[in-house]
């Protein structure tokens, strides 16, 4: 009797290891959510481990087929080669190309390369401004089109990525594809990286890695030839490569040597690419470390990131599927002078009580990661009044929450917003921010009552968070 679909006959010593006792099952969801994410059908695409894995796939439909692939040089592509031994003989299984922009250009070569399968690397994609071809795959039965969870999601340890083309295409790569190839615990997280309340988050994090890299490129150019490219590596040609790597180990950047080149990481963090700089003495005067702070939060109601940058008035994008709600955070990170990106995922079709009550939670943990140390802040903030209603809110950014909320409102929702929520939300804050904050609201309309709270709230934020010299504003010399 063959032990292959059975479970383990325990549950492992591991923490989160539920479910992991049982072998993996067919990814048929994850390929669904990455269907809606790069625009085609799920029975276009087969989930892989990275983009690496469907390279070695199509090596494998080679050898069997007696074929041979035609790809770049250098890696990986020299590794594969080497492994499966391809002869020059015979006719190409594949032909591998690096992304190769216009439409057109990608029609052109696969009805040049027919029969043999077009693969094309889509591995960097997102970071650059070309289409993807994944759009002509139903029109070309030849065309695949590898993609990668590792760089635009973070998730290069996971080994997650998908193999995009006709079922029938999809099929041919699926008969060297080995038993469960695709574990679950890759799965997890590739399932939470695509997840849409991540995407607000992951589009911002892509496009800081572009303006870094503009920044590090310009920065380099000074000293050695900076090729063009997109992403997350930098090419260079230094004149003393080996000085330069040494001098990177140092600083604990890691950098890898190709030749005369090196490749360089860019990261989406100011402060770590500045390390990079620092280590060639690049970098300008010293930089006060940047006040961001993130949150993740995943309960079986809801599913939030939220990310703040107290030293950037943007980018402010809010999406709770609460409207009212998404206004408010809005008005806080607009009159707090602050950059505020927030998704949530929540069980909207239950209540919103979870999405509001939750998202106050993230957004406090967030500003408390960015606040750090709290040095050099004002740490006080006070204030509004809007038509017939005003709203007090005193803030102390003690690092002691103390929640006090005065002020009733008659009208039960203002959209799918519940206004007795309000109370709730500044108490998350308070606690999850590490604060006092005292709020009192007068007037006669709920609307103008709620958004001058929150306001007022942004208003008096701004003045507890500015920075007014280095130390920490307290006699005890903490926060």
């Amino acid at each position: 009797m063959s032990l292959t679909n059975l479970p383990a006959p325990f549950a492992p010593l591991v923490a989160g290891g539920e479910g992991l006792d049982r072998y993996p099952a067919s990814p048929e969801t994850l390929a669904t959510r990455m269907g809606q994410v790069y625009g085609v059908a799920a029975d276009r695409v087969l989930p892989v481990r990275g983009l690496t894995h469907g390279l070695e796939l199509v090596w494998r439909l080679a050898g069997r087929e007696a074929g041979r692939v035609e790809a770049p040089e250098g890696e990986p592509f020299a590794r594969l080669n080497a492994i499966y031994s391809l002869t020059d003989a015979g006719s190409p299984t594949a032909v591998v190309v690096r992304a190769l922009g216009a439409p057109e250009a990608v029609a052109e070569m696969a009805a040049r390369v027919a029969p043999a399968l077009l693969v094309v690397d889509e591995g960097l994609i997102e970071f650059g401004e070309t289409p993807s071809a994944a759009g002509l795959i139903d029109d070309h039965a030849n065309l695949m089109v590898l993609r990668s969870l590792s760089l635009a999601y973070g998730l290069a340890g996971a080994r997650v990525g998908a193999a995009l083309a006709r079922p029938e295409t999809l099929a041919r790569l699926a008969s060297v594809l080995e038993p469960y190839a695709l574990p679950e615990v890759s799965v997890r997280p590739a399932l939470q990286a695509l997840d849409p309340s991540r995407l607000i988050e992951t589009r911002e994090r892509i496009a800081a890695v572009g303006r870094e890299r503009t920044r590090l490129a310009r920065a380099l150019a000074r000293e050695m030839v900076v090729e063009p490219g997109v992403g997350p590596i930098l090419m260079v040609r230094p004149a003393r490569p080996d000085a330069v790597l040494t001098a990177l180990t140092r600083f604990g950047v890691a950098a890898e040597a190709a030749g005369d080149r090196l490749r360089l990481p860019v990261s989406s963090k100011p402060e770590i690419n500045d390390r990079l700089l620092a280590a060639l003495d690049l970098a300008g005067g010293p930089a006060r470390p940047a006040r961001t702070g993130q949150a993740v939060r995943d309960t079986k109601e809801t599913r939030i990131v939220c990310a703040v940058d107290l030293d950037a008035t943007g980018p402010v994008a809010i999406e709770t599927g609460v409207g009212f709600f998404d206004h408010m955070l809005e008005q806080v990170a607009a009159h707090g002078g602050f950059s505020l990106r927030l998704s949530c995922a929540g069980d909207l079709h239950t209540d919103p009580h979870h999405t509001i009550e939750d998202s106050a939670i993230a957004l406090g943990q967030a500003l408390k990661q960015a606040l750090g140390e709290r040095r050099g802040i004002a740490r006080y903030g006070f204030v509004l009044p809007m038509d017939e209603a005003q709203a007090t809110v005193s803030i102390d950014l003690s690092g002691r929450p103390y929640p006090v909320f005065e002020g009733t409102f008659a009208t039960p929702f203002i959209g799918d917003y519940r206004t007795d929520l309000t109370a709730h939300v500044f108490r998350s804050l308070a606690e999850h921010l590490g604060g006092a904050i005292h709020v009192a609201v007068t007037g006669d309309d709920d609307h103008h009552k709620t958004e001058a709270v929150y306001k007022a709230f942004g208003r008096a934020l701004r003045q507890a968070i500015r920075i007014e010299g280095e130390a920490v504003p307290s006699t005890k010399g903490v926060l």
